[in-house]
């Protein structure tokens, strides 16, 4: 038998081969070191990311109701659809499906997709009702995904537009209360972890990382009945007059709440596709315009409070007109010698300014400044303007006797409201609110108690026979208030064929308890008087106040009043 012997050549092959095998040994075993120990955390992550999900959890907003508890902003669920655009491009054959279920042009989804190729998110549609978004899902398509949202309706639509505002589409407050109490009316999201499967649905909810809180509840100081009322009559005077525009502001005279608050024109914000800024903006606490006739009261209470008149002190108006520096002051006709109470019954100009000459600047000022004109009314409405208020020490001899019938400065609807809500109030002035009051209100006196009560029955006076408001009566209560007919100013100076017409007054005047100001911007035609115009939308919509709110009525005696008994421009209210 021949002993085998080993060449050196097959000697190397073999430890080759066993190098090679325990090479390979090694890199398997740091393989699967760097995989289950190096890299493990990472490698986690990356699979759970295939499979594992962290979604936001979307918190509601607060819903925004009326005094009574009626919804006047609610958030309901839906659907926004978005896409993973490397996932969603693998069944481009499939989107003409998905397109003619949301309503859209593929063109358009393709595009929003070819612009944010790099990244996992992109929406396609916002705001999907739920029935129609499950649709969507059950086109199987790769990529697609829905996320919870929350849209914002307003049920009341435009008749409370300007109070409420709206939101944007992620819920945020753009204007009006929306804006205002954004803070508070907004929720936290939460977020919460899922799983997927390939077709990026959710197959099962692993945990809850962090639950959502939802936004608080808002009571407004609205009454919707009586926001419904004040819309309907201001828009029907706006259109009959072919007005540009107009406001209504009801105050609650004991505790400064709004109760209704309204505008022409107005928008709907549950369609804000073509929104305009005129008809957004809030004229009610946004528009100044000088009150005219209606800042007369305020002329004589500085008077009664200077202590040197009385509501029967006399004024000598004669002729008719009175001489200031040059300039002429008139009135629609010579009244004569007439008192205080006269002097606001039919509107003397000459007998205002004559008043207003007679007494320090400084004590006119000082109580249009407790009244709160130029300043804003603290009120927190976004966009509140204070409107002018010179100081006494500027006033030339001529702004002295203009102010006194209501030229020189300027103010808001809702500025003159609670001016008058303070002389209903006996004196006292109240915080203006939005929201409702469920403890006793402090106010601030600013007129005295019996210069207040004297005011109100020289106002009531107007709205008698022979006085410029008798259009603003309500039949079976006394009602109390001035008219305002204002020349409107533009860069040429005050013109002559545009005006606001200006109703400001309270009922019932026994024991006022509401206060309202109508104003209508430019009516056209002959009837432009504010006791022809702005008080017969007072009337309506105060006799709907009284009864809603359950006001016993003060004057039984007189409940078939003849509105039109006399004719305003025979009444004697001056432009």
């Amino acid at each position: 038998m021949k002993q085998q012997i080993y060449k050196p050549a097959s000697a190397f092959r073999l430890i080759t081969v066993i190098l090679v095998l325990l090479s390979v040994t090694l890199v398997l075993v740091w393989r699967a070191v760097d995989l289950h120990v190096v890299r493990k955390a990472f490698l986690q992550d990356q699979g759970d990311s295939r499979y594992l999900r962290e979604l936001p959890l979307a918190a509601h907003r607060g819903m925004i109701t009326d005094r009574h508890g009626e919804p006047l902003a609610i958030s309901t669920p839906v659907d926004s659809v978005w896409v993973n655009p490397a996932e969603f491009a693998t069944a481009q054959p499939e989107w003409p499906r998905l397109a003619r279920l949301l309503n859209l042009d593929v063109n358009e989804i393709a595009q929003k997709i070819s612009q944010r190729q790099d990244k996992e998110f992109v929406y396609i549609k916002r705001h999907v009702e739920p029935a129609r978004a499950k649709r969507i899902m059950e086109l199987g398509i790769p990529g697609i995904s829905l996320q919870r949202e929350y849209h914002r309706y307003y049920p009341m639509a435009e008749v409370a537009s300007h109070v409420v505002g709206f939101t944007n589409i992620d819920d945020q407050g753009q204007e009006g209360l929306e804006l205002a109490f954004d803070g508070w009316l907004s929720g936290e999201a939460g977020s919460q972890r899922v799983i997927r499967d390939r077709l990026g649905r959710v197959v099962k909810h692993v945990e809850l990382l962090k639950k959502p809180r939802p936004g608080k509840n808002l009571t407004l100081s609205i009454d919707r009945r009586l926001q419904y009322l004040a819309y309907r009559e201001l828009k029907r005077a706006v259109m009959s007059n072919r007005a540009q525009s107009g406001s209504a502001v009801i105050l609650d005279v004991r505790t400064g709440e709004v109760l209704a608050m309204v505008n022409q024109p107005a928008y709907n914000p549950n369609n804000r596709g073509n929104l305009q800024s005129q008809k957004v903006r809030n004229r009610a606490v946004a528009d100044v315009f000088e009150p005219g006739s209606t800042i007369k009261p305020f002329t004589v209470i500085a008077a009664l409070q200077s202590e040197d008149y009385s509501a029967n002190s006399v004024i000598d108006t004669s002729p008719g007109y009175y001489q200031v520096r040059g300039n002429t002051i008139r009135d629609i006709r010579n009244y004569g010698k007439i008192n205080l109470t006269r002097l606001i019954k039919k509107s003397s100009n000459v007998g205002a300014s004559k008043l207003a000459l007679s007494l320090e600047p400084e004590k006119i000022w000082h109580v249009f400044d407790q009244m709160g004109f130029g300043m804003p009314t603290s009120s927190g409405f976004p966009g509140e303007t204070g409107g002018l208020l010179k100081p006494a020490v500027t006033w030339a001899e001529i702004e002295q006797a203009t102010l006194a019938f209501g030229y020189g400065l300027s103010v808001t609807p809702l500025q003159l409201a609670k001016a008058y809500a303070a002389i209903a109030n006996q004196g006292v002035i109240n915080p203006v609110s939005f929201v409702r009051e469920d403890e006793p209100v402090q106010g601030r006196r600013v007129i005295d108690a019996e210069v207040a009560n004297t005011m109100t029955r020289m106002l009531e006076s107007v709205t008698n026979e022979g006085g410029t408001g008798t259009r603003a009566r309500v039949p079976g209560y006394r009602v109390a208030g001035k008219t305002g007919t204002v020349k409107k100013i533009t860069s040429e100076g005050y013109t002559g064929d545009k005006y606001i017409a200006v109703f400001a007054g309270m009922a019932p005047a026994s024991d006022p308890r509401i206060a309202m100001v109508v104003t209508i911007n430019e009516p056209t035609g002959d009837d432009y008087y504010g006791g022809q115009v702005a008080a017969p939308v007072f009337s309506r919509v105060m006799g709907g106040a009284l009864r809603l709110f359950d006001i016993a009525p003060d004057n039984l005696m007189d409940d078939k009043i003849k509105f039109a008994s006399l004719p305003n421009k025979a009444a004697g209210e001056h432009p």
